[in-house]
Parts: C-alpha cells; sequence; structure tokens
C-alpha cells in the first residue's frame, strides 16, 4: 500500500538502527539506567524509575502503532508478533532478572553504562557474551524445553482476548497510574527514590551517613 512504512526501521539498514540505537543509548542514560545504583534499587522498591519509564515506553509504544495503524500509516501485520513459548519466557525472564539484581544492568543498559565510563559494565557485556555463547552451543540439547508449552500463535492482545485496542489502552493507563502512584509512595517509604549524588558515586550518601 502506498505510503505505509515498514517496520522495525533497522530493518533497513545499518544506519536507522545506528540512529535508534544512539537514541534508545540517551534515553537510557537520561533516565539514569546507565548506573547499577539506580536499576538495583528497583528490587528494594527504592526507586521505580524502570517500572516508571518502561511501562510508559510500552503505552506509548502501544498507542503510536494503534494510531499509526488507524491512519493507515502502516499495515496490521507490518509489526512482527513473536509466538509464545512460556517454560523459556518463565526460565529466560528469570535468568535476566537473576543477572538484572546482582549485576545492575541488563544487555541495554551495560552498553549504555559502558559508554559513560563505567567499567564493570564492560565485565558484565563480556559475561553476557559468554552466555550467549553457551546458549547457542547448548541449544541442540534445550531445545525441547525450549520450544515446550506454545502458546499463542502471532498474536496481539487485543486478537487474544477479543477486546477493541482503545479499551486495552485505557486499561493499561490505569494501571500505569495506579502503579505510578504506589512507586511513588514505596520510594518515600524506603528512602528512595536514588539521586544524582548517588549516581555519580555516593560521595554525599557516605558523608551522610558518616555524621
Amino acid at each position: 500500500m502506498t505510503g505505509e512504512i515498514a517496520w522495525p526501521l533497522y530493518d533497513a539498514g545499518f544506519w536507522p538502527a545506528l540512529l535508534l540505537g544512539l537514541f534508545f543509548g540517551l534515553a537510557l542514560e537520561g533516565a539514569g539506567f546507565g548506573s547499577p545504583r539506580k536499576l538495583t534499587a528497583q528490587f528494594t522498591l527504592r526507586d521505580f524509575a524502570v517500572f516508571k519509564v518502561m511501562f510508559t515506553a510500552v503505552l506509548v509504544a502501544a498507542t503510536g502503532l494503534w494510531l499509526a495503524e488507524t491512519a493507515g500509516l502502516i499495515a496490521g501485520n507490518s509489526v512482527y508478533v513473536p509466538t509464545l513459548y512460556f517454560w523459556a519466557i518463565a526460565l529466560g525472564g528469570a535468568l535476566i532478572g537473576a543477572g538484572f539484581a546482582l549485576g545492575g544492568y541488563c544487555p541495554g543498559t551495560s552498553a549504555t553504562g559502558l559508554a559513560s565510563g563505567r567499567w564493570d559494565a564492560l565485565v558484565f557485556i563480556a559475561g553476557m557474551v559468554v552466555g550467549v555463547w553457551i546458549f547457542a552451543g547448548a541449544f541442540d540439547a534445550i531445545e525441547p524445553l525450549y520450544l515446550a508449552a506454545e502458546g499463542p500463535k502471532s498474536q496481539t492482545l487485543d486478537q487474544l482476548i477479543g477486546l477493541p485496542t482503545p479499551v486495552i489502552l485505557a486499561v493499561f493507563a490505569v494501571v500505569a497510574v495506579a502503579g505510578f502512584r504506589l512507586g511513588s509512595r514505596l520510594e518515600a517509604r524506603f528512602g528512595g527514590p536514588v539521586g544524582a549524588a548517588e549516581i555519580v558515586g555516593g560521595e554525599a550518601t557516605g558523608r551522610t551517613r558518616s555524621r
């Protein structure tokens, strides 16, 4: 169809991927996600920036895609929707969550941390590369587990549950507002959120505790 855009844009080649990656890295750094202190504070309920930023990103992206599809800018099947494999998702989520809690980084934020001059992010990236290499080498052995418990095939949420997309987006918006308010209350209760002084090294926090 004339005027439709092919998504994702990084399929168009190297430069769109690089540009989108730079913008993504700037957004992560602007949110403080280049610092492991900011990220691990999510697990101690001190700082809900991860929840707030990522939930906002999901809601904005979902709304933007729906509006683009409604306006005829993109086709309904132009965005790839993967098939769910529940055991793989559960195990992978547990592993990346454990790594996130222990190391303070995920794949994207580790690259942001390295670009910000944090050498511990390089160690995390090296471990991630080794983990990918081990996974690729062991995939034949774990493939039955990986492909077990197959879920819906390439279905979006509105297709899966049969509700109109605007209704789903409205529900997500309500959940976001409730989650943000609860997160702010928990931040206040547990001494958060993590401020700039802790992100750059925690010197101010250390001096305050020593008095």
